[in-house]
């Protein structure tokens, strides 16, 4: 008993369905799905609902080939063109309502749309999106700046509708906000992978006098100050690198300053730092003179005492008056501040930090002095005899 109520009420609710459908008022601009009835030359029929059809021309079912697709039994979805009594004529293309409908829904969803950039216009360029006139700002066609907009002519790009109005008789579109987009989340990608601190290939894209600018990614430069080219100094950042050389880079820091991010890059600190040549070990200068040498020195200073001869920066002796009178040759007062002069060292005083300097004398001369002041040698037993005699003679 229960199962024939069942039966009843299911066959009710089919012939209500049954019943609404086929009180369906459809309108130009519908969208319906629809079962093909028959394929014929000229137009085809599809079911809309019980008793109720449809007519599409057959064309909109061939390809560029000529051969149709449809076949008796096929579910396809179509467009409501037209309403007349007794007829209801379909397409498989969508209406000017239909795609004023979808635009306005992809602008309400900020859902990217493709148009064909079709001619230029007064500050701009006209672009056919799904059939519809738009304007697109010559500054909104690109990321780059363009004078006139002539090499986008004839080619399709993906746009966001940025104004929709009157029904779709109005439509402005950007693709830069796109390109900004896509941009975006390569830049957010990119530093992801490569956070402050890494290493990474960029190009050089422009040199100014404070630093080069280095392209990391496509629209995203970074900037590596002068001081932060070399390890030495450098002057001008054209002595080291050339636009369009490819270098390795460190990313210092990042910051977004009004909206626009600013990357710190490095390029000597991805190189060896030189090492710091060690300091020499201290040589006291004053050290390495001894009584007995001859050296050639600069009198810097000339007195009534003598003359101060400098034997090298930093290190002065002196040559007292008194070590020149038994050398008539050598007159004191005719010596110039500024000359060369010849002496030879008699003592050097390293803890004072006094050198005592005389005239250099021939070798010859020094022996000759020597022996002159050596006792006289003994004449032996012979010059005792001679003595003897010689006092025996005068007694």
């Amino acid at each position: 008993m229960e199962s024939g109520e069942e039966s009843g009420e299911d066959f009710s609710k089919m012939l209500g369905a049954s019943l609404e459908e086929a009180e369906t008022v459809y309108s130009p601009g519908d969208r319906v799905r629809a079962s093909v009835l028959t394929v014929g030359q000229e137009d085809s029929y599809v079911a809309l609902s019980p008793g109720r059809e449809g007519v599409v021309a057959t064309a909109d079912f061939r390809d560029a080939a000529g051969a149709c697709s449809a076949r008796p039994g096929d579910a396809v979805e179509l467009f409501v063109t037209s309403v007349r009594p007794g007829e209801i004529r379909l397409s498989v293309n969508p209406t000017d309502k239909n795609i004023a409908e979808d635009l306005k829904e992809a602008f309400a969803l900020q859902r990217p749309v493709k148009a064909l950039v079709v001619e230029l216009c007064k500050g701009g360029l006209r672009v056919s999106v799904n059939g519809k006139t738009a304007f697109c700002p010559i500054s909104q066609i690109d990321l780059k700046r363009t004078e006139t907009g002539a090499e986008y002519v004839g080619k399709s790009f993906v746009f966001r509708i940025t104004e929709f109005s009157e029904d779709g008789r109005s439509i402005v579109v950007s693709r830069r906000k796109l390109l900004e987009e896509e941009r975006g989340h390569a830049v957010d990608a990119y530093f992801a992978q490569n956070p402050d601190g890494s290493v990474v290939v960029g190009k050089v894209s422009r040199l100014e006098k404070f630093g080069a600018f280095v392209e990391l990614i496509g629209g995203v430069e970074g900037l590596a100050h002068v001081s932060e080219l070399a390890w030495s100094r450098v002057e001008s950042p054209s002595d080291l690198l050339t636009v369009g050389q490819e270098v390795t880079v460190k990313i210092l820091k990042r910051e977004t300053t009004e909206g626009r991010l600013k990357v710190a890059l490095s390029i000597k600190q991805v190189t060896e730092r030189p090492a710091t040549p060690t300091a020499p070990a201290f040589v006291d200068p004053w050290a390495k003179y001894a009584a007995g040498q001859v050296i050639t020195g600069k009198i810097t200073r000339k007195e009534p005492y003598g003359l101060f001869v400098q034997l090298e920066p930093g290190v002065v002796g002196l040559l007292h008056q008194s070590k020149t009178v038994d050398r008539v040759e050598f007159q004191l007062e005719r010596q110039k501040v500024g000359t060369e002069l010849q002496v030879q060292i008699s003592e050097v005083k390293l803890e004072e930090r006094r050198i005592g300097l005389e005239l250099p004398r021939d070798p010859a001369e020094v022996e000759w002095r020597r022996r002159q002041d050596e006792p006289a040698a003994p004449l032996g037993a012979f010059g005792d005899s001679l003595r003897a005699a010689f006092e025996k003679k005068r007694g």
